[in-house]
């Protein structure tokens, strides 16, 4: 159960993506009556005291690195990697895996996580910016650069900016179940989920406000995922022809329309397996898929499990929480 977090800093670190993490596990909102818990939310550095920004500012931090030693989480916070890492942030890394804690990078944070010999054999992003220098650097690192995160075992890195909101959110359902990730996701004002191999190269991210004809469209699709949405029906829809929609959906959401139907499906599937007691076949037709094979297939490929461990993984999890 994840309760503990505890996010690592050193010297010219990047304020916003490290703000990411303070945002989705340092506010309390156990009180809101949406399951989420308090975390124990802990940042800490080598050296307690003044430790300088990228930005140029400094922020006071009093916890030295025994904050990560009974975490259940730690986060490497971006840093300029051309920098020397502290010996014991290398250490406190490396002992947080030996006792099988998560382990996240947001950003630069990666080279962290390499520089500790933690990710040799293991697949890994960052920022598109850095990842030659890194797959360069690490030649035992399987560098993605393509993808917005990745988990890999009990390690997860993601790209930058927004990405690091997308990594933790994906943790938080992984321990805590979908409803708990949109819940926190709601509060934020950001996507509840964004599949982790989507292309950092999109023109823009799903809208999530507003009016907008796209926008409108997205929430009219998932207010009917049990039908059949041809591209020709969708784009008429916005008076469209069916070229120009498919490139303008793509553009916009980062995925194919029916791509990103099967995602929103998968996310109302896994809804249902959490807070219902519906059989697989009625999770189905419920979702949209229609026949428990396409649920099964499509769980599959996106959670690399089961609709019944998931269930059973999840409902257990919920209940704890409860």
């Amino acid at each position: 159960m994840l309760k503990t977090v505890a996010v690592i800093v050193v010297p010219n670190f990047s304020i916003f993506e490290f703000g990411t993490a303070c945002e989705v596990f340092g506010i309390d909102r156990s009180t809101r009556g949406t399951g989420v818990p308090a975390f124990d939310f802990r940042v800490c550095t080598p050296d307690p005291g003044d430790v300088k920004l990228k930005s140029g500012l400094s922020m006071n931090i009093s916890l030295g690195l025994e904050a990560t030693e009974d975490a259940d989480l730690v986060i490497m916070a971006p840093y300029g990697h051309d920098d020397d890492l502290p010996e014991s942030v290398v250490q406190a890394l490396r002992a947080a895996d030996a006792r099988g804690a998560w382990l996240m990078s947001i950003c630069s944070g990666a080279f962290a996580l390499a520089r500790s010999g933690l990710l040799d054999g293991r697949r890994c992003t960052t920022h598109w910016h850095y990842s030659r220098e890194l797959a360069e650097a690490y030649p035992a690192v399987q560098v993605d650069e393509n993808v917005l995160y990745v988990q890999d075992g009990n390690i997860i890195s993601s790209a930058g900016t927004a990405a690091g909101i997308d990594a933790c959110l994906h943790l938080v359902r992984v321990e805590l179940g979908a409803h708990v990730a949109a819940a926190i996701a709601r509060d934020m004002v950001v996507p509840p989920h964004r599949d982790g191999g989507q292309a950092q190269f999109i023109d823009r991210p799903m809208p999530t406000c507003g009016s907008a004809p796209m926008e409108e469209l997205l929430r009219w699709m998932v207010q009917n995922l049990d039908r059949e949405h041809s591209v020709n029906e969708l784009a008429a829809r916005l008076h469209l022809s069916p070229r120009t929609f498919a490139r303008k959906f793509r553009s916009e959401t980062g995925a194919t329309p029916a791509a990103w139907l099967n995602s929103q499906r998968v996310l109302r599937a896994q809804e249902l397996l959490e807070l219902t007691d519906l059989n697989i076949d009625e999770v189905a037709r419920e979702a949209g898929f229609g026949h428990p094979v396409l649920l099964r297939h499509h769980f599959a490929k996106v959670l690399d499990t089961s609709p019944q461990s998931y269930r059973r993984a999840f409902r257990g999890q919920l209940a704890e929480v409860g």
